[in-house]
């Protein structure tokens, strides 16, 4: 079963016939027509479907509290929060999920009571929904690129009864390199769940195959090894016994399920496969986290003594006090009677703009390439600026001292400006380099930036700190300023961009804290990912 609009149809009656056992549906697409048309067929199956939001807190999802009553009654009442009004629940912008919430929606649904529907809109291969809770959801679907006019009705799936559902699944699931035991049993159920919908008891061979392009294959993290060949065993020896046990083979030639299953992986999901393991995500947008009491993302109140800078969390502080009213004198009629143990104070959480600063060798009849691989990665991560919070700047050291060339920017004209027509030539003053960029780190870190060192040279330094060329006291002042970077935790990495791998420059970034990772031929799109890779 090939059609992507034909399997997504099945799978939506699928749900609607079974949404709690199931799990739910994860669906990779961004807003547009196609999901809207699947999205509206999925609530006329389940109309009491609740909206959930990536930031939900446990309060609006367990419930709590009803201030309002409690403050009237003078006793302790409690509402419950949507697990306890819907059965199913959607989750837009699912790839946005804080991982407290993917645990509490994953423990819901092992308990049997919910179903799932999560809106997964993510852009790039990394951003994709929690896999702990993709994990929990029979359905697996991927819309990019249909369009809504194509959406057929269902139809009625033909093929002989399918023999062994059980073991050839999970067979096929080892296969594919899937770890989890839940997937093998998400496919059988959906298998049969489908096969109810036609009016039969058993699955057949289509509502196997169905389950694998829904629950099988967008999971596999490997490619099945080919059939083996007729008469390529060796025959086994006179004198060997053989086993008397019946052997069955696992995945046959020519087997129905394995083709589904080949058939169903999108192409640059095969190409990954074929390369090696997926990935895992990495950025380079996210900064370091800071908490504080005056702006940025909420997080639940915390008990506290007001200072004069904390802010005072008014409902919380009530919702703290309200259960002991009866017990302080207070109650219908009275005033709230509040004590310093209620008093709760505001949170919240921003994350700082990420500074990377590159400090780049401009000495030397290398200069030149290296200067270009420079400004084309400091292009491709300022592509990246205006959907994150990157920013760059870039120190150049040669002669005897370093200058900064691009104060930190995100502004991709100024940048193309500023770095046309850069010099290169003479000495190596690479502790100049290195405390031109510690410099601007401790700068960037007073303006309240989270700054990251990107240090690409060929590791000979031979102008020391006082601008003599002397090769014993550039190395000595070199040392002592990558120790500093250290001391200051500034993250740092370094780029060995000599024709072979220097251990002195090795040396140099275990002094730093700091990678050291040897690209004697980068160009600027490798560059660009060893970057975002080293520093996350």
């Amino acid at each position: 079963m090939t059609d992507r609009w034909a399997v997504a149809v099945r799978a939506a009656h699928c749900l609607a016939r079974d949404p709690l056992g199931l799990g739910g549906l994860h669906l990779r697409a961004r807003a547009g027509d196609a999901r809207d048309r699947l999205m509206r067929l999925l609530r006329d199956f389940l109309p009491d479907a609740a909206r959930l939001h990536p930031e939900m807190g446990d309060e609006a999802l367990f419930g709590g509290l009803d201030l309002s009553e409690t403050l009237r009654t003078g006793r302790a009442v409690r509402r419950g929060g949507l697990l306890a009004r819907a059965e199913t629940l959607i989750l837009p912008m699912a790839e946005r999920a804080r991982p407290a919430l993917a645990a509490r929606l994953g423990q819901a649904l092992d308990g049997g009571a919910h179903a799932l529907i999560a809106l997964d809109e993510g852009a790039e291969p990394e951003e994709r929904l929690a896999p702990a809770l993709a994990d929990r959801l029979a359905v697996t679907l991927d819309l990019e690129g249909l369009r809504a006019g194509d959406m057929p009705a269902l139809a009625p799936l033909e093929g002989p009864a399918a023999e062994d559902p059980e073991d050839r699944l999970a067979a096929l699931s080892v296969a594919l390199g899937i770890a989890s035991l839940r997937r093998a049993g998400l496919a059988l159920r959906l298998a049969r769940t489908s096969a109810l919908i036609d009016g039969r008891d058993a699955p057949s061979e289509a509502d196997l195959a169905f389950a694998v392009t829904c629950a099988l294959a967008p999971h596999a993290t490997q490619l099945p090894a080919p059939p083996a060949e007729e008469g390529a065993e060796d025959e086994p020896a006179p004198d060997e016994v053989p086993d008397p046990s019946p052997r069955q083979e696992a995945l046959p030639d020519g087997d129905l399920l394995l083709e589904a299953a080949l058939a169903s992986l999108p192409p640059d999901l095969l190409e990954r496969l074929a390369s090696g393991p997926v990935p895992r995500a990495s950025g380079m947008g996210a900064g370091a986290a800071r908490k504080g009491n005056r702006r940025g993302r909420p997080l639940p109140p915390r008990p506290g003594r007001p200072d004069g800078r904390a802010r005072i969390d008014l409902v919380a502080t009530l919702r703290a006090a309200a259960p002991w009213q009866s017990l302080r004198g207070g109650g219908p009629g009275h005033p709230v009677q509040v004590r310093a143990q209620d008093i709760r104070l505001r949170r919240y959480e921003t994350r700082s703009d990420r500074l990377v600063i590159f400090a780049v060798d401009a000495s030397g009849s290398a200069a030149f390439a290296r200067l270009a691989e420079v400004k084309g990665a400091v292009e491709l991560l300022l592509g990246q600026a205006y959907a994150r919070r990157d920013h760059v700047a870039l120190v150049s050291f040669r002669g005897t001292g370093a200058e900064l060339l691009l104060p930190p920017t995100r502004s991709l004209l100024r940048t193309r400006k500023e770095l046309s027509g850069l010099p290169g030539g003479g000495g190596t003053p690479l502790a100049a380099g290195l405390r031109a960029a510690l410099e601007q780190a401790v700068q960037a870190r007073g303006r309240g930036m989270d700054p990251a060192v990107v240090l690409l040279t060929d590791g000979r330094p031979n102008v020391a700190l006082s601008g003599d060329a002397d090769r014993a006291a550039a190395i000595g002042d070199a040392t002592a300023m990558a120790r500093a970077l250290r001391v200051s935790g500034v993250t740092a990495l370094v780029i060995d961009a000599g024709n072979r791998p220097s251990p002195a420059l090795r040396d140099l970034a275990s002094e730093m804290g700091a990678r050291c990772l040897p690209l004697p031929r980068a160009d600027a799109a490798r560059l660009e990912r060893s970057v975002a890779d080293a520093l996350g």
